[in-house]
Parts: structure tokens; C-alpha cells; sequence
């Protein structure tokens, strides 16, 4: 079963349930699949249904930053809209995973001190192994760890 149909399947029943903001949410959702399909003129493959639920989620957590903190209704929609978007996203390593990754990358880079110059070429080769599997902002700030 696709992810659109997926979220079409919940999206229905949440309108049965009367639960509006999930139903808002996932409707959304079926729209950015849809439209990432249609400009694709083909079905999506699995990775690329992730990545378009992962830039969603992304883009709701950029909103939730730059809300003003007196805007309540606004928090609390982009909070509830991450509860359900994260339903349909993969599980994310945690840091520890990515600690290994990071280790496993240099250790076949032969890099045993990475430096600030080495980081492009480290990066080039560890975010293929993490890509919708751990946040990139995550990744990078756990190499700079390793930097310093």
C-alpha cells in the first residue's frame, strides 16, 4: 500500500472520527504526495514518499521556531500537525546511532583527528549513509563534536 493511499485510508477515518485537525493535517500531506507525484509524471518510489513526509515535517518544525511565543493556537497546530506527520515518517536515529555512523565513516576515510578542512569530504561521504534516516542538522553537530 502506497503512502497516499495510506494517508487517504486515515484521512477518512479521521473526518468519520470529527477529528478535524488530523484530517486537516493529513489532507496536507496527501497534497504535497500528490503534487510530488504529478511532477514526477510517475509513481513515487517508497524513499521518495519518506522524503517529501520528512521535508513536511521539516517545514512545520521551521514554523514552530519562528512563532512568537504569545501565539498559542499557532504552537499548538504546528505540535499536533508534527504528532500526526511523524506517524508516517521512519523511525530516526538517535545519537549514539549516529555517533557510530560517524565512527564507521572515518575509520574508512582513514581519518583518526578529523580536522575542519576534512569535513567536506567526510560529510560527502556519511550523508548518503544517514539520508532519511537522522536529521542532518543532528549529523553535523555531532561531526563538529568530533572536530573539536
Amino acid at each position: 500500500m502506497s503512502k497516499i493511499d495510506e494517508v487517504r485510508s486515515d484521512m477518512v477515518k479521521a473526518m468519520k472520527a470529527g477529528e478535524k485537525d488530523t484530517k486537516d493535517t493529513l489532507s496536507l500531506l496527501l497534497a504535497a504526495l500528490k503534487n510530488k507525484a504529478i511532477d514526477k509524471r510517475s509513481d513515487l518510489t517508497p524513499e521518495e514518499e519518506i522524503q517529501v513526509v520528512l521535508k513536511e515535517i521539516k517545514q512545520t518544525k521551521e514554523t514552530l521556531e519562528l512563532t512568537p511565543a504569545d501565539r498559542t493556537d499557532i504552537i499548538e497546530e504546528c505540535r499536533h500537525r508534527l504528532s500526526v506527520l511523524e506517524q508516517y515518517a521512519p523511525k530516526m536515529m538517535d545519537a549514539d546511532e549516529i555517533e557510530a555512523v560517524i565512527s564507521e565513516t572515518l575509520a574508512e576515510l582513514g581519518i583518526d583527528a578529523p580536522a575542519g578542512k576534512d569535513k567536506g569530504r567526510i560529510m560527502k561521504a556519511l550523508m548518503p549513509k544517514v539520508k532519511g534516516k537522522a536529521d542532518g542538522k543532528l549529523v553535523n553537530e555531532l561531526l563538529t563534536r568530533h572536530m573539536s
